[in-house]
């Protein structure tokens, strides 16, 4: 058994952020430095424990983290865990990828990607130990780690529909997601009336509930791509 990563495309999700109907709001303000903790369920069950972080990097970069610890059932038994670190820079307010790192721990076994991005030559690659594999960058481009902050950004500036470039393994792809109702959700954080977010261009995909001007991250969020993981938000703390 392996841990998914804990935002998968979205989460294997450059963002343009693009509006595709009704014009943008004034840009939201960058989210400043702050660690979340979520719990993490498979099937209902407690599976894990999960730690966000963001934290300035210098230069004008900064580092988004994921680790995902396996708490329970064959996880812990596995003694799984993965970590995603994203690297980098606010670009007309929002993210843009430089780099990518993903590692996963289970039963002995490791499994890793390396994503970089040079923008000089407008170029992305990507190796997991089998040879690089390259390919042609997009404006804006983030990875699947940084994705779920990308969409929370676009919510504060009032959009409804977002369209994010997002690499993955072989190539760029564009992919959309749109506000599919308002719900009321109750975490370990406490209960919020969510905006809940879909990818609305794949049949399996994702599902996020926000609270725009609140948090940047999803209070939840829930795949749909047969692992069957929800993650709840516990405590969020900016520093």
């Amino acid at each position: 058994m392996t841990i998914r990563p804990a935002f998968v495309p979205v989460l294997a999700t450059a963002l343009t952020l693009g509006l595709l109907c009704a014009a943008p709001r004034a840009a939201a303000a960058t989210p400043t430095a702050f660690t979340a903790r979520y719990d993490v369920l498979q099937g209902g069950a407690p599976m894990g424990k999960a730690t966000v972080t963001l934290r300035p990097a210098g230069g004008g970069e900064w580092i988004y983290r994921t680790e995902i610890k396996g708490t329970g059932g064959l996880a812990a038994l596995l003694g799984a865990s993965t970590a995603e670190s994203s690297r980098f820079r606010w670009k007309g307010g929002v993210p843009e990828a430089i780099s990518y790192d993903y590692r996963m721990v289970a039963a002995g076994k490791h499994k890793q990607r390396h994503l970089t991005v040079d923008w000089n030559r407008n170029q992305v690659t990507v190796d997991e130990g089998k040879g690089p594999q390259i390919f042609a960058a997009r404006p804006g481009m983030v990875e699947r780690n940084t994705a779920p902050l990308a969409i929370g950004i676009a919510l504060d500036e009032g959009r409804k529909n977002i369209a994010l470039p997002i690499a993955g393994r072989h190539d760029v792809q564009l992919q959309h997601f749109g506000i599919t109702g308002r719900e009321s959700v109750d975490v370990p954080a406490g209960r919020f009336h969510a905006i809940r977010v879909d990818r609305t261009d794949a049949a399996l995909g994702f599902s996020a509930w926000y609270a725009p001007g609140r948090y940047p991250i999803p209070v939840k969020l829930s795949q749909h791509d047969g692992g069957n993981l929800t993650m709840e938000l516990v405590s969020f703390s900016s520093k």
